[in-house]
C-alpha cells in the first residue's frame, strides 16, 4: 500500500483539492439537477400515466 503522506502530496491531487475563493464546488450545478429531476419525474410520470388513461 503506498505512503499516504506521499499520495497527499502529489501535484495533481494538490490541483484538484485546492479550492479557489470565486469557486463554489458543485453546489450550483448539482442544485440545478436536483430541482430539474424533482420536477421532471413527476412530469413525466403525469405524460406517460396520461397518455395510458384512455
Amino acid at each position: 500500500m503506498p505512503d499516504i503522506t506521499a499520495l497527499a502530496a502529489h501535484p495533481g491531487l494538490i490541483e484538484v483539492l485546492a479550492v479557489s475563493k470565486g469557486d463554489q464546488g458543485p453546489g450550483a450545478l448539482l442544485r440545478t439537477v436536483l430541482i430539474v429531476g424533482l420536477v421532471g419525474v413527476p412530469l413525466v410520470a403525469w405524460l406517460l400515466l396520461r397518455g395510458y388513461r384512455k
